[in-house]
């Protein structure tokens, strides 16, 4: 499965996952699937493992769940990919990519858990795959279709890597990768075409529940994006005030709190 293949855990262990004979970079805190449910994290357009900080390390406590999250390719120390991106490359990691890892991992009882682009990937994965794994997903400031306000959000961004210093805070985490981690990203939202990219059409197919939370000071998306999830799929939606683009980090407790209680409902588990 891996160079480092899953052991009895400690509190923590990263190792290597190869799919296709590509490396990802991936950790796991608590429980193995074996012993208990599996939350996995989906990370930002700009994210990897490292970018979680300690949200991982906090969830698998407070839930009793083993956590696992991964660094897509072009992220963090996985491999790199080619660029440009194809403007369907959340479709890819979503119906392609993420199939195989769970498979690889064991997965049987897992709830996807995914912040900005990592929430649209849940999204497509949960509305276009038989998944036997799946029973939930939790969405934190995903996009199910391509708003002006991102749209300026991004070509700010470009701003900031290209004169500010945004370049060197994300080579911390990505190192050698920093390249196709921020243009493979950023060249896809500011593509004229991505103006008609729409995820809506993979809602009504979602069969699990679904918690879409979303900060109400969003600089990365409106409203909006709840309500289409909501009328899309019946899921239960949460705001949360004084909280921007990143509720793990802007209200972590409320969102560490909020995860876990779905969590708890979806598996039948008190406390």
């Amino acid at each position: 499965m891996s160079a480092s293949p899953l052991r009895a855990p400690p509190p923590f262990q990263t190792f290597d996952l190869y799919l296709g004979g590509q490396r990802l970079e991936a950790a796991w805190w608590g429980p193995l699937p074996a012993a208990a449910p599996t939350l996995v994290l989906l990370h930002e357009g700009l994210g990897c493992v490292d970018l979680w900080r300690d949200f991982p390390a906090r969830l698998a406590t407070a839930s009793g769940c083993g956590v696992l999250a991964y660094s897509r390719l072009g992220y963090g120390r996985s491999d790199p990919c080619p660029l440009p991106r194809p403007l369907t490359y959340m479709h890819h990691e979503a119906l392609q990519v993420l199939p195989a890892l769970l498979a690889t991992v064991r997965a049987r009882d897992a709830i996807l858990v995914g912040h900005s682009d990592g929430g649209s990937i849940a999204l497509v994965h949960a509305g276009g795959c038989a998944s036997p794994a799946l029973r939930g997903v939790v969405t934190l400031a995903a996009h199910v279709f391509c708003e002006e306000l991102s749209v300026r959000s991004i070509a700010a961004a470009k701003t900031a890597f290209e004169s500010g210093d945004l370049r060197a805070r994300l080579a911390r985490y990505h190192g050698a990768n920093i390249d196709c981690a921020f243009w493979g990203w950023n060249g896809a939202w500011l593509d004229p075409e991505f103006r008609h990219w729409n995820l809506e059409s993979y809602l009504p197919g979602i069969r699990v529940p679904v918690l879409a939370l979303q900060g109400r000071d969003d600089e990365y998306g409106t409203e909006a994006q709840v309500d289409a999830i909501v009328a899309g799929c019946g899921a239960e939606a949460l705001l949360l005030d004084d909280c921007g683009h990143a509720p793990q980090r802007d209200r972590e407790q409320a969102t560490l709190a909020a995860v876990t209680g779905f969590a708890r409902r979806v598996f039948g588990v008190g406390g």
